[in-house]
């Protein structure tokens, strides 16, 4: 399949390479937003249920007014400066911050420089259509605008909580697979009950089995570059390309890589504290077909 979208062997399953011809504004932030629009990677029309994945893009000077949102969002600021309110306080965010916006809190968000910025950002329920009849984004009449005094964030403050900062070369935080480590963004500890985010990084050596998921699962591809098993197929993923495995569906980074790869991965629903992860290989040792089923 030519295009942005390249589908996998069954439903479920997407690699989305980036297409900045298909830019739109949100269609309930048209006349809100000012220099603002966004590149949807993944929403209802590649499958998503749960998980909205976008690219943000801010010019200089743009804004999108404070409002509320039933949904959690998770942002990760790839290039620029982003100043990003939540509630009655607001951070200037650069390269490797991000941001936790619990469900319902009010948020806003601008760029007071001169240059474009651009995010990834991540939400959970996906956004409403235009022909739903209802909406999901609010702007309260007196909601206060704190973008212009946006500082940046003192990251040593043990009780800061909703931003943080991961930088390229930031040494990982938790051994996952052999060779292969995971460095937590968003979940539980950020008061997130519906999604998380992380970063994962991958040694040349590193492996991890062909598995599957009870929940939707994406992959931003930051660094590096790597083979991908997804759905039955082998996709090439590069830096910005998007990979999405829908529930049940095998996936895997695999093969070919040029040497340490790094992404972006986004989970939602939460998942679950048992049989969060099944490994198809373990299942077909422990059950192996004995060949005599009816044909």
């Amino acid at each position: 399949m030519r295009g942005p979208v390249v589908a996998g062997e069954r439903r479920g399953a997407a690699v989305v390479r980036q297409d900045w011809s298909r830019v739109s504004v949100p269609w309930l932030l048209r006349g809100k937003s000012t220099g603002f629009d966004q590149l949807v990677l993944l929403g209802p029309e590649t499958g998503t249920v749960h998980l909205e994945l976008t690219i943000g893009r801010l010019a200089g000077g743009g804004r999108i007014p404070p409002h509320v949102r039933p949904r959690e969002q998770a942002v990760y600021v790839l290039a620029g400066e982003l100043a990003v309110q939540l509630e009655d306080r607001a951070y200037l965010l650069g390269p490797g911050d991000f941001a936790f916006i619990p469900y319902g809190a009010l948020r806003a968000f601008a760029n007071r420089s001169g240059a474009e910025t651009r995010w990834v950002d991540a939400g959970t329920p996906v956004s409403v259509r235009p022909d739903s009849g209802h909406r999901d984004t609010f702007f309260p009449a007196e909601a206060p605008d704190c973008t212009e005094s946006a500082a940046p964030p003192d990251f040593a403050d043990p009780v800061l909580r909703l931003v943080g900062h991961h930088p390229a070369g930031a040494k990982p935080l938790q051994i996952a697979h052999p060779g292969v480590s995971v460095t937590m963004l968003v979940d539980h500890a950020r008061g997130a009950d519906l999604l998380t985010m992380f970063i994962v990084d991958m040694e040349t050596d590193g492996a991890i089995s062909t598995h599957a998921h009870p929940f939707e699962e994406s992959y931003f591809l930051l660094e590096g570059e790597t083979d991908f098993e997804l759905g039955g197929r082998v996709h090439r993923l590069r830096p910005g390309d998007t990979a999405w495995s829908g529930v049940g569906t095998p996936h895997a980074p695999c093969g070919d890589r040029t040497g340490r790869v790094r992404w972006l991965e986004v989970q939602a629903p939460v998942p679950p504290h048992r049989h969060a992860t099944r490994v198809l290989g373990d299942w077909e040792r422990h059950y192996p077909d004995r060949g005599d089923r009816d044909q």
